[in-house]
C-alpha cells in the first residue's frame, strides 16, 4: 500500500517541470532584440534599396506606395545619352507648348515689345520652360527695370538739384544769365534730346552735369555776341546794376515808401523781385 501512494507523486512533478523550462525559454527569446534585416533572405540582404529600411512597418509602407504608383503616368529622367529630342519630350510631358506661339500669358501682350516677346518665346521654347515659369521670368524682368528705372530717375533728380544748388553758389548774381546761355549754346550744339536722355556715370544727365554747364557757359561767355547765346534778347544785370535799381526805386519819397501812392505795390514787387536775385 505504501508503494502504490509513493509512485503516483514522483510522476505529478515531471509535468511541472517541462511547463517552467518552456515559459522561461520563452521570455528568454521576447526579450532578446529581433535585428530586422536578419528576417531578410540572405540572397537579398545586400539590396542597395533595402538597405534604408530598418523595421518591417518602414518596409510595408514603403512597398504600399509603391504599388499606388502602379499604373500612374510616369516620365522617365533622361540620363547623360539623353538626345535634345528625348528632352523636348520630357518638356513636352511636363506642359511646354508644342510652339514658340503657344505661350499664353495674364498680362496684356502689348505692354511688352512684339519682337522682343516673340524672341523671349524662341528661347523659352528651345529651353523647355512651362507657361508658368516663362511668365514668372518675364514679370521678374519688368520689376527689375522698372525699379532700375526709377533708381535712375531719383539719381538724376538728386543730382540736378546738387548742380542747381553748386551754381547758384558759384555764378551768385549771374546766374539765370549764365544757365540760360549755358543751356542755349549746349541745346544747338548738342541737342535737347541728347542732353537730357544721355546718363552719364554719376546718374546725371548730360544736362545737369555740373562741368558740361560750366563748359559751355564758358564757351558762351567768349561767344557773348552771338545770336544763339544772346536768344530773344532777354536783359541781364550785373550785381552792381542790380543794386542801383534797387537803390533808386527805394529812395526817399519814391512810391515804394507810401502806401497810397498807386504804383506803391508794383515798387515793392519790383524791388523784392530785384533782391531775390541779388541773392540768388
Amino acid at each position: 500500500m505504501d508503494n502504490q501512494t509513493t509512485a503516483p507523486e514522483v510522476q505529478s512533478e515531471q509535468p511541472t517541470a517541462v511547463v517552467q523550462e518552456t515559459t522561461e525559454a520563452t521570455a528568454e527569446v521576447s526579450n532578446q532584440e529581433v535585428n530586422f534585416k536578419d528576417l531578410i533572405p540572405e540572397s537579398f540582404r545586400e539590396e542597395k534599396s533595402l538597405q534604408n529600411f530598418n523595421n518591417m512597418e518602414d518596409l510595408v509602407k514603403s512597398y504600399l506606395h509603391a504599388q499606388k504608383l502602379v499604373g500612374a503616368d510616369k516620365i522617365p529622367v533622361p540620363n547623360k545619352h539623353a538626345t535634345e529630342e528625348d528632352w523636348k519630350e520630357v518638356f513636352k510631358r511636363l506642359g511646354a507648348p508644342e510652339t514658340p506661339d503657344g505661350y499664353k500669358y495674364s498680362f496684356k501682350e502689348e505692354e511688352i515689345h512684339p519682337e522682343q516677346l516673340k524672341a523671349f518665346n524662341a528661347t523659352a521654347h528651345k529651353l523647355g520652360l512651362l507657361p508658368q515659369q516663362a511668365e514668372s521670368l518675364i514679370k521678374f524682368y519688368n520689376e527689375m527695370s522698372m525699379n532700375q528705372m526709377q533708381s535712375l530717375e531719383s539719381n538724376a533728380e538728386q543730382t540736378q538739384m546738387q548742380t542747381e544748388a553748386e551754381l547758384k553758389k558759384q555764378f551768385g548774381p549771374q546766374y539765370a544769365k549764365r544757365l540760360d546761355q549755358a543751356k542755349r549754346l549746349a541745346t544747338s550744339t548738342l541737342g535737347e534730346e541728347f542732353l537730357n536722355n544721355t546718363l552719364l556715370q554719376d546718374g546725371s544727365r548730360l544736362g545737369d552735369n555740373l562741368s558740361v554747364i560750366k563748359a559751355f557757359s564758358d564757351l558762351a561767355d567768349k561767344l557773348s555776341e552771338d545770336e544763339i547765346v544772346k536768344g530773344d534778347g532777354i536783359g541781364y544785370m550785373t550785381a552792381s546794376e542790380i543794386q542801383k535799381q534797387i537803390e533808386e526805386l527805394t529812395q526817399e519819397g519814391s512810391a515804394y515808401w507810401q502806401k497810397s501812392h498807386p504804383n506803391h505795390k508794383r515798387a515793392v514787387d519790383e524791388v523784392y523781385k530785384l533782391r531775390e536775385q541779388l541773392n540768388g
